[in-house]
């Protein structure tokens, strides 16, 4: 039971900050997050992603006018979780596991984050084709999440409003 406490204690721990110091975060730190996501299952195993890190410069400026809201602009570095839907598995269906796989990576990426005192973000509301374009992405490629981190501005951590277990569990006989 220890592991699931400790795991309980950082899924706790793992909000959407919209709030960072000015701290940067440094490149070895944004690896160890990424080597996170690199670990995560994807269909197949296709591993149909990449992330790309902004962290400064003319581009960094370019991400952030992809959302258009302030706080983003303040947070130091920028993971853009791109797809590769050329990559990814499909089922029969034609069902595309590309967004699926994303979201799988983005979380083990944000949850490791937050083992390590950085708060994240998933952005997913922005202009995809302006950020794809800002980024040089091939037609198969989509950016599908951007996740700001950084250190967060406050330690306190936000009250977690979920639905009671009871409302999402499903017991089927």
């Amino acid at each position: 039971m220890s592991a699931y406490n400790e795991f309980m204690t950082i899924a706790t721990q793992r909000y959407s900050c919209r709030s960072y110091s000015d701290r940067k975060v440094e490149r070895d730190v944004l690896s160890l997050v990424i080597d996170a996501a690199r670990l995560a299952p994807s269909a197949c195993n296709r591993q149909p992603w990449t992330f790309h890190v902004v962290d400064n410069g003319d581009l960094k400026q370019e991400i952030a006018a992809c959302y258009g809201r302030e706080w983003i602009i303040k947070a130091p570095a920028y993971i853009i979780a791109v797809g590769n839907h050329s990559e990814a598995w499909h089922r029969d269906d034609g069902k595309d596991h590309t967004d699926i796989d994303i979201a799988i990576a983005v979380e083990h990426l944000c949850l490791a984050a937050a083992t390590l005192g950085l708060g994240t973000c998933w952005v997913c509301n922005f202009d995809a084709p302006r950020c794809a374009r800002a980024l040089g992405l091939s037609d198969s490629e989509e950016a599908i999440a951007i996740i700001p981190i950084g250190y967060p501005q406050t330690s306190n951590l936000p009250e977690k409003k979920r639905k009671p277990l009871d409302d999402i569990i499903r017991w089927r006989d």
